[in-house]
C-alpha cells in the first residue's frame, strides 16, 4: 500500500467518525432517490452500514437495484469550505446483512447511534451494509483522489 492510500484511508477514518449521517443514492425505476441514513464504516473500509424500514422506498429500491452511492462530507456552510471541507462518495452494492455477521455489524451501528437501538431492534427495520468497491475523495475544493476498496 503506497503512503496516499495509507494517507486517504486515515482521511476516511477520521471523517466517518466525526459524522452520524450521509446522503444515500439509490434509484427508484430511473429516476434517482436521495435519504440521510445515519450511518457507521468497518475499519477496514470494506463496509458501510446503515438501517431503514422495511416499508419505505428506499427499502424496495434496495431490493430492485442495489447499486448505490453514499456521499459523507464534514461540510459547515461556510466560505472556509473551499480549502477546509472534504467529501467522499463511495460506490458499491448494498445487501441486507443476515446470519453470522448480523451481530458484529449491529454492534458496530450501535457504538455509533446507541440512541437508535430500538429502531434497529424493531421487526419492520432492517440492517443493510454497503460493499465499497470505490471511495472518491473531493478535498481544496477541487481536488479528486480515488480508493480502490474491493478487490
Amino acid at each position: 500500500m503506497t503512503d496516499e492510500q495509507l494517507q486517504l484511508r486515515k482521511l476516511l477514518r477520521e471523517l466517518f467518525r466525526s459524522q452520524l449521517f450521509a446522503a444515500l443514492a439509490t434509484q427508484q425505476l430511473t429516476r434517482p432517490h436521495n435519504n440521510l441514513v445515519a450511518f457507521a464504516a468497518t475499519d477496514d473500509l470494506k463496509n458501510i452500514i446503515f438501517a431503514t424500514r422495511r416499508a419505505t422506498n428506499k427499502y424496495s429500491n434496495l431490493l430492485s437495484n442495489n447499486n448505490v452511492s453514499v456521499l459523507i462530507d464534514n461540510r459547515t456552510n461556510r466560505d472556509s469550505d473551499f480549502r477546509n471541507a472534504v467529501a467522499v462518495t463511495a460506490t458499491g452494492t448494498a445487501e441486507e446483512v443476515r446470519g453470522n455477521e448480523i451481530n458484529s455489524h449491529l454492534s458496530l451501528y450501535l457504538i455509533k447511534h446507541h440512541n437508535l437501538e430500538k429502531f434497529v431492534h424493531s421487526p419492520d427495520s432492517a440492517l443493510f451494509k454497503i460493499k465499497v468497491k470505490r471511495y472518491y475523495v473531493v478535498r481544496n475544493f477541487q481536488e479528486v483522489l480515488e480508493l480502490k476498496v474491493e478487490g
